[in-house]
């Protein structure tokens, strides 16, 4: 091992050696912890704002006892807590500005070895995207998910049941007695989202790139194998910083495309995508949307989990795990890529992998769906590509053309969407726009809109949707997402018109707008673009400078790494 980062500071016998050491004294640190023991960083993104990340407070001091343990100095420290549940306009919005306090608090202090504390979903990627470009051995502890929600005899699940619930609230089919038992049944217990929305998803990638220790995704937040797994991972931490291992040396193609073969098998969220394009670009690796296609969408459904099937986070812990997904389709993987144990997925797999209930983890021979990954579709409607997640979408409606109807805004769309004057029927196409990066700003999970309540009434549940939003991981449906270029900046999505019909072929991955070309260039030419939403401030400075979906929607200037090296002291 070479000499320790935090050395920089502590181990200096002059005047700035005085500061950094003197002032930490205040806290009742004796001497010897500044004597040459690796300095473990905890990142925590507690906060009492953001529910799913509520108990993280006790979690790092469960980290704290490993790092002691094995002969480190842990020092937890704050970062910008992003609750999807809470967080207006949208915790997306604000993904990237954690991901830069994340950077410069790792680079800034001394810090030789990082634990990221995370839960709802953003906190994950803005952490991991922030090390990343820091580039210090890491490893990461997921909050887990909440036990399975319970409501009238039935498993219930986060989001999913909400958007169910709220359907049948419209037509009456739910009474709000029951609407509020529900509420009250749903979450009860810490943890994130025990569906497979975004933040089981987030888990679920970061173990398949090798960035926790085997089978952390799955393990609900509130049991004891949670707090189990906190301590050995404090301890792994401090012999990762002994050993170099730092993330580029975890974060290599191979971990990235495991991620997302292993996001097709367990019906994982479309917000992979945009996480995972920018955590590659800040670590350097060359990725792209069509890879999403090419390596995920020939990948089987395994995993038996709402929104894509029946069961949630709580049965896919008991029936054995990720490490149970990766057995399965290890000849898929990428299977000796190397691990925050410094091993391999197939030595930390050895042994460990049993299958305890087929119901919930099928086998790779007897897979729910034989061909289950994201598909990237392009056409003259998204140039660079929009995404649909056909797990959680109706079969029927893989192929279809239909009569679009437009909502310009969101404010449009809920103003109009259960007018009984509202022309549409159940072979329309749902059309909403300006709920891009910058057109929003920040991609809300919108994209995923209620059906009008006169299509419910019909029984129809769903319907071709279109729009340059993101769609919650909890959700379902022939929905399609993501477009790029979006319509704020002038995308063809911006000049779709009422009446304009629109064909999607997933099997031939085509989104097609079929107005004649010389319409379209009319249209564009009278085009106006919106004035942004936003004229100062972060919001500001985020329309200026992201990027669109189809690149991660990292800022700009953001791509790429600065290193670890501070030069220069502070007095």
């Amino acid at each position: 091992m070479s000499e320790l980062r935090s050395q920089g500071w502590f181990g200096k016998t002059d005047k700035m050696g005085f500061y950094y050491r003197s002032w930490f004294k205040n806290q009742g640190y004796p001497n010897h912890l500044f004597e040459g023991r690796p300095v473990i960083g905890i990142c925590n993104t507690f906060s009492e704002l953001t529910p799913c990340n509520a108990h993280l407070r006790e979690i790092a001091e469960v980290v704290k006892r490993g790092v002691y343990e094995a002969g480190g100095f842990p020092l937890e420290f704050p970062a910008m807590s992003l609750g999807e549940t809470q967080l207006k306009p949208t915790a997306m919005l604000f993904r990237n500005l954690a991901s830069m306090e994340v950077e410069e608090s790792i680079r800034g202090n001394p810090i030789d070895g990082v634990v990221l504390l995370t839960g709802c979903d953003k906190t994950t990627p803005a952490t991991v995207m922030g090390a990343a470009s820091v580039d210090l051995p890491t490893i990461v502890v997921p909050g887990g998910p909440m036990l399975n929600g319970k409501f009238q005899g039935k498993d219930i699940g986060s989001g999913t049941h909400v958007i169910k619930f709220a359907a049948d609230m419209k037509t009456g089919a739910m009474t709000p007695k029951d609407y509020l038992a529900a509420e009250n049944c749903m979450s009860r217990s810490a943890g994130h989202c025990m569906t497979m929305g975004t933040a089981s998803t987030m888990a679920c990638m970061v173990e398949a790139l090798g960035l926790t220790l085997p089978g952390a995704a799955a393990i609900p937040a509130v049991d004891s194998r949670k707090k189990i797994l906190a301590h050995l991972s404090g301890m792994r931490i401090v012999e990762m910083v002994k050993e170099d291992l730092r993330l580029s040396k975890i974060l290599t193609r191979d971990a990235f495309e495991n991620a997302i073969k292993v996001n097709a098998a367990v019906g994982g969220s479309t917000n992979l995508i945009i996480h995972l394009l920018a955590i590659a670009g800040r670590i350097g690796i060359d990725l792209d949307l069509d890879d999403f296609d090419k390596l995920g969408s020939k990948i089987p459904l395994l995993l038996n989990l709402m929104p894509s099937g029946k069961y949630l986070m709580e049965d896919f812990f008991y029936a054995g795990g990720l490490p149970v997904i990766l057995h399965e389709i290890r000849k898929h993987l990428h299977i000796n890529a190397i691990t925050v144990t410094g091993k391999s997925h197939h030595d930390n797999i050895e042994g460990n992998y049993h299958n305890y209930n087929t119901e919930v983890i099928s086998t790779i021979e007897e897979p729910l769906i034989a061909e289950a990954g994201i598909a990237v579709l392009k056409g003259n409607l998204a140039e660079n590509g929009a995404v649909i997640k056909p797990s959680a979408a109706s079969p029927a409606l893989m192929k279809h053309r239909g009569r679009a109807v437009v909502f310009e805004t969101i404010e449009d769309y809920h103003a109009r969407v259960d007018d009984p004057d509202l022309d549409i029927d159940e072979t329309c196409v749902m059309v909403l726009k300006y709920v891009g990066p910058v057109g929003y700003p920040g991609m809300p999970e919108v994209g995923n809109m209620l059906l009008p309540k006169k299509i419910l009434e019909k029984g129809i549940t769903d319907m071709v949707r279109i729009s340059d939003g993101r769609m919650s991981g909890t959700a379902f449906g022939t929905v399609i997402l993501h477009v790029s270029p979006e319509a704020a900046i002038g995308g063809t999505l911006a000049l779709v018109e009422n009446g304009d019909f629109i064909e999607v072929d997933v099997p031939n991955r085509r989104l097609h707008l079929d107005v004649p070309v010389e319409v379209l260039s009319r249209r564009r030419q009278n085009w106006t673009a919106p004035d942004p939403v936003a004229d100062r401030g972060y919001a500001s400075m985020y329309i200026k400078h992201v990027q669109q979906a189809d690149k991660g929607a990292d800022l700009d200037y953001l791509v790429g790494s600065s290193g670890s090296k501070v030069t220069r002291h502070s007095h």
